[in-house]
C-alpha cells in the first residue's frame, strides 16, 4: 500500500528503529548480570525485546526474577547504560542518508519514544543529532506512552503540521498502533528488534526491510 508521498513530516521510534542500541544495552545487562552474580545473558534473546523497554530486557536476561526484584535492579540497570549509552549505539545503516535527504526536502522529522527523556536527550546529544531532530517527545512527556496515539499527536503539534500528512516509522507493534489511531501512514521496520513478531502482521500500511527503502516508499528517490 502505498504511503503519502512526500510526507510534511516523518517521525520515528528511537531505539530499533532510528539507532541500534542493543551493543550498550546489553552491555548493561550483562554489567548488572556480573554484579548479581548471575549468569551472562543471551545477547541475541535480549536484542529481542529491546523495544519493549528495561523491564523486558532484564526478565529475558534474569528468568528467575519475579516483578519485585525486576522493579529493585531496573534503577542500577539504568544508572549502568546512562554512563555508557553511546559506545557503540549509532544509527542504523543507510538511516544517516535518509534523514539527510529528508532535511534537503524541507521535510521535518522528529523522534516518538517510550525511553523517558533523561535518557533520550544525552543520547541524541552525543550523536549529534538533538539540533535537526525538529519534534522529541519521550515517554515521560505526557501522561501515556505508545501505543497510546496521544505522543505521536503530540510529535504532529510540535512540528505544526496535520496527522494525515505525516508518517510514523517503528519497530514494534505499538509504534503501528499508535501511529494509525494518530491518524498516520504507518511503516514497519522490519531491520529493528521486532519483540519477536512479524511485522507484516501488524497492519501498518508499508513494511520496509532497511532504512534505505523508506526513501522509495515515501516517493524520494
Amino acid at each position: 500500500m502505498s504511503v503519502i508521498t512526500p510526507p510534511r513530516a516523518v517521525f520515528f521510534d528511537l531505539d530499533g528503529t532510528l539507532v541500534d542500541s542493543a551493543p550498550d544495552l546489553i552491555a548493561a545487562v550483562q554489567a548488572l548480570c556480573a554484579e548479581l552474580g548471575a549468569p551472562p545473558p543471551d545477547a541475541e534473546a535480549v536484542r529481542e525485546v529491546v523495544s519493549a523497554g528495561g523491564r523486558a530486557m532484564l526478565r529475558r536476561s534474569l528468568p528467575g526474577a519475579d516483578d519485585v526484584m525486576i522493579d529493585q535492579w531496573l534503577p542500577r540497570f539504568l544508572d549502568l547504560y546512562s554512563v555508557n549509552m553511546a559506545v557503540h549505539t549509532c544509527l542504523y545503516a543507510g538511516m544517516a542518508d535518509v534523514l539527510g535527504v529528508l532535511e534537503a526536502r524541507g521535510i521535518a522529522w522528529g523522534i516518538v519514544t517510550n525511553k523517558p527523556g533523561w535518557l533520550a536527550r544525552p543520547m541524541l546529544a552525543q550523536l549529534q543529532l538533538s539540533a535537526r531532530c525538529a519534534a522529541l517527545v519521550t515517554g515521560d512527556c505526557l501522561a501515556v506512552k505508545k501505543p497510546d496515539p496521544a505522543p505521536v499527536l503530540r510529535a504532529c503539534e510540535l512540528v505544526g503540521v496535520d496527522a494525515a500528512a505525516c508518517v510514523f516509522v517503528g519497530d514494534d507493534l505499538r509504534d503501528v498502533q499508535a501511529g494509525g489511531a494518530a491518524g498516520l501512514r504507518t511503516i514497519a521496520a522490519a531491520w529493528g528488534y521486532l519483540d519477536g513478531g512479524d511485522p507484516h502482521a501488524w497492519g501498518a500500511d508499508h513494511v520496509s526491510a532497511a532504512p534505505l527503502d523508506l526513501l522509495d516508499v515515501l516517493g524520494l528517490r
